[in-house]
């Protein structure tokens, strides 16, 4: 197991590697210093001066891979490559283009976007897997037939419908929790309770459909029908036997909203003014930030790799069949 851990790290890097390059290129090849200055000083400020004193001020006006001038080491050291690019692996994000630290609004930041995120992703994954089951359980009924119409209708609707009609119904019709803001300890959870409540039901339609097929393509497997002959009611048969067998592909789909637990959610925290990282994110793009939209970027490729592998490792606890060797 540990072996297996530490190649799946090893292998990781050459990944990190390349989404760091890549992103790199994008922002400093096919849009260069110069042109990331003239749109942060507008057309009325962009004289070569100014564009040359921008790039001085955020360290942009050295060489971009290779620096002939210095000596020894500092050939590579003293790049736009290896200052915003290469210390990421180090985790030092260098500073934004207003001058704050991006590493610390990152974990001042880390806590609201925790308190959306965790609450959501356990609620959202109960209420789906639990409404799958009731669908499988009367499947071939008109409460399932419904169910599924109602789930269609459900990814139908934009995101923005239910964050904008809850705050007009929840919050200003009945004024039951405030329309947006945040505040920090446990006056916090007035300003989550709407945020949390509507990330569960604008998500909650399509997973329903993904795991309602799962447990219907689980249900016709001969260890089901062994289970029926036994003399097991539907019920055990369906939560000791089908739900069980089925949680390999449940945590596959698990995986990939890891990330959004530490990155947060980019339209509820910035329609409902929650200063997490999503929120920031999207304050960084609004304001071409490209200092915090590429320690995002890395930070995303990091949890992602690090969801994968810990995906593989819970396989071993659901599956005694999967072996890691």
């Amino acid at each position: 197991m540990f072996a297996y851990v530490v190649r799946r790290l090893i292998y990781a890097v050459p990944i990190l590697i390349g989404v760091n390059l890549l992103t790199f290129l994008l922002f400093f090849v096919v849009n260069s210093p110069d042109d990331m200055a003239r749109m942060h000083l507008g057309a009325r400020h962009a004289s070569a001066e100014g564009i040359e004193r921008w790039k001085v001020e955020r360290g942009y006006d050295k060489p971009t891979f290779w620096n002939a001038e210095a000596d020894g080491a500092g050939r590579l050291t003293d790049t736009i490559f290896f200052d915003k690019s290469l210390r990421m692996f180090a985790f030092d994000f260098g500073s934004a283009d207003d001058g704050r630290d991006i590493g610390r609004e990152i974990r001042d930041r880390m806590g609201p976007s925790l308190a959306i995120a965790v609450p959501t992703f356990i609620l959202g994954l109960f209420a789906a897997v639990s409404f799958a089951l009731l669908l499988v359980f009367f499947r071939a009924t008109y409460l399932d037939f419904w169910g599924v119409v109602a789930c269609v209708a459900m990814m139908s609707i934009s995101s923005l419908f239910y964050i904008i009609g809850g705050q007009w119904l929840v919050s200003k019709i009945w004024a039951l929790v405030p329309i947006s803001g945040y505040a920090p300890g446990l006056d916090a959870a007035r300003f989550l309770v709407l945020p949390v409540l509507i990330s569960v039901i604008a998500g909650v339609g399509s997973s329903v459909r993904w795991y309602r097929t799962i447990f219907l393509e689980e249900i016709s497997r001969d260890y089901v029908r062994t289970a029926r002959a036994k003399g097991l009611s539907e019920l055990v048969v369906l939560f000791r036997h089908v739900l069980k067998n089925a949680m390999i592909p449940i945590l596959t789909g698990v995986v990939v909203v890891i990330p959004m637990l530490f990155m947060g959610s980019l339209l509820v925290e910035s329609f409902f003014g929650v200063p997490g990282l999503g929120s920031y994110t999207i304050d960084a793009i609004s304001a071409q930030d490209f200092a915090v939209v590429r320690a995002m970027v890395f930070i995303g490729s990091v949890l992602y790799i690090v969801g994968l592998i810990l995906t593989d490792l819970s396989y071993t606890l659901v599956d005694p069949r999967v072996r890691l060797e």
